[in-house]
């Protein structure tokens, strides 16, 4: 049986940024939130985490984003959502 992962950091990069070296990853963020499971399904169908002004949905197979919400908004052109 596997279990779901309770708890993401989520990672706010400009696109720019290359590699996935996860140092180099947290020193180039604008912003990182702790997200925690909240129980509930996303509209992406995936698990959704909540915290640090930040929801998401994430695959926790893959630890991709599939939805994501910055302070109620969309996130900006010209950033990526990344696990760490």
């Amino acid at each position: 049986m596997t279990t779901k992962p309770q708890r993401f950091e989520i990672l706010l990069v400009p696109e720019h940024v290359e590699g996935r070296d996860a140092a180099h990853l947290a020193s180039s963020a604008v912003r990182s939130a702790v997200v925690e499971a909240t129980g509930e399904t996303g509209a992406s169908g995936y698990p959704r985490y909540a915290g640090g002004g930040v929801e998401a949905d994430i695959d926790p197979e893959t630890r991709t984003v599939e939805a994501l919400l910055v302070d109620g908004a969309e996130l900006d052109y010209g950033l990526t959502a990344l696990v760490r």
